[in-house]
Protein backbone atom coordinates (compact mmCIF):
# COMPACT_ATOMS: atom_id res chain seq x y z
CA UNK A 1 0.00 0.00 0.00
CA UNK A 2 3.05 2.34 0.59
CA UNK A 3 4.83 1.76 -2.73
CA UNK A 4 0.80 2.41 -4.27
CA UNK A 5 0.94 6.16 -2.30
CA UNK A 6 4.27 6.82 -3.47
CA UNK A 7 3.31 5.93 -7.33
CA UNK A 8 0.62 8.02 -7.13
CA UNK A 9 2.31 10.92 -5.91
CA UNK A 10 0.76 11.29 -2.52
CA UNK A 11 3.05 10.71 -0.39
CA UNK A 12 5.37 13.86 -0.19
CA UNK A 13 8.28 12.89 2.73
CA UNK A 14 8.91 14.53 5.66
CA UNK A 15 7.04 18.40 6.23
CA UNK A 16 7.99 21.50 7.62
CA UNK A 17 5.32 20.73 10.19
CA UNK A 18 7.62 17.98 11.64
CA UNK A 19 10.83 20.00 11.61
CA UNK A 20 8.55 23.03 13.11
CA UNK A 21 6.92 21.05 15.95
CA UNK A 22 10.07 19.74 16.78
CA UNK A 23 11.40 23.37 16.95
CA UNK A 24 8.63 24.53 19.26
CA UNK A 25 8.84 21.09 21.42
CA UNK A 26 5.52 19.64 20.70
CA UNK A 27 3.91 16.00 19.94
CA UNK A 28 1.47 14.36 18.21
CA UNK A 29 -0.45 14.35 21.52
CA UNK A 30 -0.16 18.16 22.10
CA UNK A 31 -2.21 18.89 18.73
CA UNK A 32 -4.78 16.21 18.97
CA UNK A 33 -5.08 16.97 23.05
CA UNK A 34 -5.56 20.51 21.97
CA UNK A 35 -7.53 21.08 19.40
CA UNK A 36 -11.00 22.48 19.19
CA UNK A 37 -11.82 20.32 16.79
CA UNK A 38 -11.82 16.60 16.12
CA UNK A 39 -8.22 15.73 14.99
CA UNK A 40 -6.76 12.20 15.94
CA UNK A 41 -3.24 11.10 16.50
CA UNK A 42 -3.26 9.05 12.85
CA UNK A 43 -4.22 12.15 11.40
CA UNK A 44 -1.47 14.03 12.84
CA UNK A 45 1.64 11.45 12.01
CA UNK A 46 0.44 11.46 8.30
CA UNK A 47 0.21 15.14 7.91
CA UNK A 48 3.67 15.19 9.41
CA UNK A 49 4.97 12.18 7.60
CA UNK A 50 4.04 13.57 4.30
CA UNK A 51 1.08 11.59 3.33
CA UNK A 52 -0.85 14.04 1.02
CA UNK A 53 -3.96 15.48 3.14
CA UNK A 54 -7.33 17.72 1.67
CA UNK A 55 -7.20 21.42 2.34
CA UNK A 56 -9.67 20.90 4.68
CA UNK A 57 -7.34 18.55 7.02
CA UNK A 58 -4.38 20.69 6.54
CA UNK A 59 -6.01 23.98 7.92
CA UNK A 60 -7.45 21.80 10.96
CA UNK A 61 -3.83 21.12 11.72
CA UNK A 62 -2.23 24.48 11.28
CA UNK A 63 -5.34 25.64 14.09
CA UNK A 64 -4.27 23.00 16.43
CA UNK A 65 -0.53 23.54 15.93
CA UNK A 66 -1.19 27.22 16.30
CA UNK A 67 -3.00 26.97 19.20
CA UNK A 68 -0.90 24.78 20.99
CA UNK A 69 2.21 27.36 20.66
CA UNK A 70 -0.32 29.75 21.52
CA UNK A 71 -1.07 28.45 25.17
CA UNK A 72 2.96 28.37 25.28
CA UNK A 73 3.70 31.77 25.25
CA UNK A 74 3.95 34.84 27.32
CA UNK A 75 1.56 37.97 26.61
CA UNK A 76 4.26 39.84 25.09
CA UNK A 77 5.50 37.07 22.70
CA UNK A 78 1.33 36.59 21.90
CA UNK A 79 1.78 40.43 20.23
CA UNK A 80 4.76 39.74 18.08
CA UNK A 81 3.59 35.79 17.27
CA UNK A 82 2.77 35.15 13.57
CA UNK A 83 0.41 32.09 12.79
CA UNK A 84 1.49 29.22 10.72
CA UNK A 85 -1.11 28.73 7.59
CA UNK A 86 -1.37 25.72 5.87
CA UNK A 87 1.45 27.13 2.88
CA UNK A 88 3.79 27.66 5.63
CA UNK A 89 3.44 23.76 6.73
CA UNK A 90 2.89 21.49 4.47
CA UNK A 91 5.81 21.88 1.18
CA UNK A 92 2.62 20.26 -1.03
CA UNK A 93 0.44 23.31 -0.62
CA UNK A 94 -0.42 25.47 -3.18
CA UNK A 95 2.12 29.29 -2.25
CA UNK A 96 4.77 27.03 -0.32
CA UNK A 97 7.99 28.87 -0.79
CA UNK A 98 11.06 27.21 0.25
CA UNK A 99 12.69 30.22 0.62
CA UNK A 100 10.17 31.52 3.28
CA UNK A 101 12.10 32.42 7.08
CA UNK A 102 9.91 31.87 10.30
CA UNK A 103 9.19 34.85 11.58
CA UNK A 104 8.84 33.01 15.14
CA UNK A 105 12.28 31.82 15.31
CA UNK A 106 13.62 33.82 18.04
CA UNK A 107 10.16 32.90 20.14
CA UNK A 108 11.15 29.04 20.01
CA UNK A 109 12.18 27.60 23.20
Amino acid sequence: MEEEATETGRNHGEQPLDELMKRWHLTNHDLVEISPEQLTHKQVQKARQGRQLTLKMMQKVCRALNVAIWERLTPMQKEQYFEYMHKHVFSYAKGYDPAWKDPNMDMMA
